[in-house]
């Protein structure tokens, strides 16, 4: 899959050139191809040493959390859960604590926590995996849920919002979290289908039925927060549980008798050997994406639908946020530029920037994750996983749209 994928976006890319210079009289296409495939590169060692001190930093506090215990008591807690939906783990393997820390990450808008947490839960379940180089089927739900997680607290975009002088940066915090569950519960499904998981299990129901409770009761309380409160929870709370997350593994270590000093340098290490390993697969895909984007092809396929949605006679405001959604399964930086110019352009509390901050907000970087997860594991063979992922990321971005149609008019 992986293979096809990789080829189809130079395909594309050189199909789309070509209309381009034999069409349009863009001599220049080439040359910006060329010197995109130059800029990605680049861009993936400057992504490499970010990655670098980033999982240096969390897997050696990952490595106080297990010899502390904490990864084993969540493993058995969350156990009869992850017996249903990833029935080639055991009960109390470490894979299972290291999923439910990563999702948690995630869930609290805590990317730099999440990445190297979750890489540490991909190597995990490729202990357990038959195959060297295909996913299983416990790898490929956990990247799916992993690209379509519930994001709670999207603090970033609240952050860009502010900045681009938004008079309410945290108008888009309900639209998002509708949109970003209904992606969470697409990338579910559609695996379960495709696993032929029992979704219907009473023990799958008895920890997801009070999981979505808490979480519309979580949404009504702040439903009836102003902005200012809403925006200073938003970031106090995600400080909090990030600081209060190392002081959590510091505390049980030292009470468990752990050497916590020599513990997180032995994570460390077990870090930088992991990110080495990284920088292939990142410059493959960025370069294949950078191509894709400087040969217009993305700009033909925004063309189109703006044509076909006038065609249908349907309303084509959303169309202007289209860009930061096509852009998004390719490259989070794009993603945000592509945001920020939509706020400047349209106007920061314009519909099409409304659009496009939910779009971002309850998306993921799907090829992204995809090449880091997957190459840190050496997985070459996808299989499913990048429909299903793709198909969540459809349903964040619809859904977005709707809400946003809803909320704003």
């Amino acid at each position: 899959m992986l293979n096809g994928l990789w080829l189809g976006f130079f395909v594309v890319a050189t199909v789309s050139a070509l209309a381009q210079w034999l069409v349009g009289g863009n001599h220049a296409i080439f040359a910006s191809m060329v010197e995109s495939i130059f800029a990605m590169a680049k861009l993936s060692v400057d992504v490499m040493i970010l990655l670098f001190g980033t999982l240096t930093l969390w897997l050696g506090f990952l490595r106080i959390a297990e010899k502390a215990g904490i990864v084993d008591w969540l493993a058995k807690a969350l156990g009869p859960l992850f017996s249903r939906l990833m029935p080639e783990v055991p009960r109390d393997h470490p894979a299972i604590g290291l999923i439910t820390l990563n999702l948690a990450a995630n869930a609290l808008g805590l990317d730099n926590a999440a990445t190297p947490i979750g890489l540490k839960a991909m190597r995990s379940l490729q202990e357990l995996n038959p195959s060297q180089t295909v996913a299983s089927n416990a790898q490929i739900l956990f990247l799916v849920l992993n690209a379509s997680a519930v994001t709670l607290l999207p603090v970033t975009i609240f952050m860009y919002r502010a900045q681009q002088g938004a008079a309410d940066p945290t108008l888009v915090f309900l639209p998002i979290l509708l949109a970003t569950c209904a992606s969470t519960l697409v990338g579910l499904l559609s695996v379960s289908v495709m696993q032929r998981l029992r979704l219907w299990d009473p023990v799958v129901l008895a920890y997801l039925v009070p999981g979505a409770l808490i979480l519309g009761g979580f949404m009504a309380v702040l439903a009836g927060l102003s902005a200012t409160a809403l925006a200073s929870l938003s970031s106090i709370l995600g400080n909090l549980t990030l600081f209060g997350l190392i002081m959590l593994f510091l505390v049980i270590g030292a009470l468990r008798k752990v050497k916590v000093y020599e513990a997180f340098v032995e994570g460390a290490k077990e870090g930088f050997d992991v990110a080495k390993n990284l920088l292939p697969y990142l410059v493959a895909m960025l370069c294949a994406i950078g191509v894709l984007r400087a040969s217009g092809a993305l700009d033909f396929g925004l063309d189109g639908i703006r044509h076909l949605v006038q065609w249908l006679g349907w309303d084509s405001r959303f169309v202007d946020a289209l860009p930061t959604a096509m852009v998004k399964p390719f490259s989070g930086s794009a993603a945000r530029a592509v945001l920020i110019e939509t706020m400047k352009t349209q106007g920061v509390d314009s519909f099409p920037a409304l659009a496009a901050a939910t779009i971002q907000g309850s998306t993921e970087t799907t090829f992204y994750v995809l090449a880091v997860y997957f190459g840190a594991v050496n997985i070459q063979r996808a299989r499913h996983a990048v429909g299903c992922a793709l198909l969540a990321e459809l349903a964040g971005v619809l859904a977005a749209i709707g809400v946003c149609y809803w909320f704003f008019g």
